[in-house]
């Protein structure tokens, strides 16, 4: 246990790092590479859309319960093991979604798979900060930062391109090639840490259990929500009540016990608490703009999966375009203010997609996308360098797992509350026009006339000739209260990073402290 760890190269530590990108890109892109092709896999299996709807919803709630567990997990195993140990059971349960034989397989491989694959994603945050300093850890900021909002903006894009080109199978046989690629590669290059099998001796086991409840019950409210009109439904009630007594149990045994699962005492840096709402309102930002677009286009535009997957892609190609451009501001500003800046732009393309109509479509949406791809470079980045950066070593796994907690709550939270929303002011938006569509409307008298005309010069007789007219009417009605109802949603978004924006002045300039080379762990 005491052995130094053979010193690494730069090329070496390159080498190990990049692969371990591979494996959090895919666990990423895998959040959402089913989200445009949901309507091809219920089909494929025979499944209602609320069955459906859990084959994203298992891989998140096993994700999101996985996430903070993995800075302990790698003490046990190390990294490099729980790492490859990972890759290979995400890459097996890939195979196994893809091979699945009704919708309830289906589910349980995908929480099979979010559990396995999660905690590759915090593993790669804690590698590059033990590995590089100085202008290579800003370089390692960026991409992790880049990988962790480009990969779930990507994922309609290249699952809804999937599904055109072949079928919804291939969305899992992809993994295959790079998942068994990092199993194996992993254990030959990675060298951070020896594993520490004692830690499960006296491990936080109760504490293991109250995490586990608490967030898969609070991200099981979240998810079915909307759908079943929150509180109203007793189950919704219940896994509400049991996610918020757990939750208050899991917090207190965090701070009462001295070897914690997750280090909340870490909040108390006001860098890692102001960073973690940040990654929590940056996670709102991406994901749920993924989940609104796509559904916009869908619902509105009748698109189908390739051009959902078309129309939002733009915002990944901005965003690598950005790339470059950080890094060079990174070793020239203070990371604070790149930070606000990137905030602001996000808010500012929020603002963008507010004067949405319902002819909106990849044109139109280019410009706002185009902002936001941007702001997720401008915004990730220093966010993790600002909030991880200043963390001793020995406190950096434990944290990094809150950290990425955070931006999955912020992501799963948002998209309730843009599904509350879509389902609530639809129905006020559609009420208040219908006030205005009454016979004293010469417009709308004049169009129904039109219609129904039209209609039974199609042989159709005066009675369904007008029902048909008021159908479409009715149609049309709700087309556009739907459509003002995006407005509001783009709008609540942009509030939360205009708060964003006012909070960054609090944060401290990062000075990385003085440790040990990560060769020496």
């Amino acid at each position: 246990m005491n052995n130094p760890l053979p010193a690494l190269s730069t090329a070496q530590k390159v080498a190990a790092f990049a692969t371990m990108c591979v494996g959090m890109f895919i666990a990423l892109i895998d959040i959402q590479i089913v989200s445009a092709s949901l309507k091809d896999i219920g089909g494929g299996l025979s499944a209602g859309a609320d069955d459906t709807a859990w084959v994203q919803t298992a891989y998140l709630i096993a994700e999101i319960i996985v996430i903070p567990m993995s800075g302990w997990l790698s003490r046990v195993m190390s990294t490099r093991w729980l790492f490859a140990a990972s890759a290979a059971g995400f890459t097996l349960t890939s195979l196994l979604c893809a091979m699945a034989w009704n919708i309830q397989s289906m589910i349980a491989f995908r929480a099979l798979q979010g559990f396995l694959g999660g905690s590759m994603i915090p593993l790669v945050f804690t590698t590059a900060f033990m590995y590089f300093n100085g202008k290579q850890r800003v370089i390692a900021a960026s991409t992790i930062g880049a990988i962790a909002s480009l990969a779930p903006t990507l994922g309609p894009a290249v699952g809804g391109w999937i599904t055109d080109i072949s079928s919804w199978h291939w969305l899992f046989y992809i993994n295959l090639v790079p998942g068994l690629f990092v199993t194996l590669a992993v254990p030959m290059l990675v060298k951070v840490d020896r594993p520490n099998p004692s830690l499960l001796k006296g491990a936080d086991y109760i504490g293991m259990g109250l995490m586990a409840v608490f967030l898969g019950c609070l991200e099981y409210t979240l998810e079915e929500g909307p759908r079943w009109n929150w509180f109203s439904d007793s189950t919704i009630s219940t896994t509400a009540w049991i996610a918020a007594i757990s939750g208050g149990l899991f917090i207190w045994r965090c701070l009462e016990i001295k070897e914690p699962i997750v280090d909340l005492r870490a909040l108390q840096d006001r860098n890692f608490a102001l960073g973690c709402l940040f990654s929590f309102i940056t996670g709102i930002g991406i994901f749920a703009t993924i989940y609104l677009t796509p559904l916009f286009l869908g619902r509105v535009r009748g698109y189908g999966s390739l051009d959902i997957g078309l129309a939002v892609f733009s915002t990944g190609v901005f965003q690598l375009l950005a790339i470059p451009v950080y890094a060079l501001l990174a070793n020239r500003f203070d990371l604070r203010w790149i930070l606000m800046f990137g905030l602001s732009l996000f808010a500012l393309s929020m603002w963008d997609f507010s004067p949405i109509t319902h002819d909106w479509g990849a044109k139109e949406l280019l410009l706002p996308q185009a902002i936001r791809g941007f702001a997720q470079q401008m915004a990730v980045p220093p966010v993790v360098t600002l909030t991880l950066g200043a963390l001793a070593p020995d406190r950096l796994k434990l944290a990094s797992g809150l950290f990425n907690l955070m931006r999955n709550l912020g992501g799963a939270i948002g998209i309730a509350a843009c599904a509350t929303v879509l389902n609530d002011r639809t129905n006020l938006h559609f009420l208040r026009l219908a006030e205005h569509l009454n016979i004293q409307n010469e417009s709308m008298n004049v169009w129904l006339d039109q219609l129904s005309g039209n209609a039974q010069l199609l042989g159709q007789n005066s009675l369904d000739a007008n029902q048909f007219a008021l159908r479409q009417l009715w149609a049309l009605a709700w087309r556009e209260a739907q459509t003002l109802t995006y407005a509001d949603s783009f709008l609540m978004i942009m509030a939360c990073f205009v708060v964003a924006v006012l909070l960054v002045p609090l944060m401290r300039k990062v000075q990385p402290p003085k440790q040990r080379s990560a060769d020496a762990h």
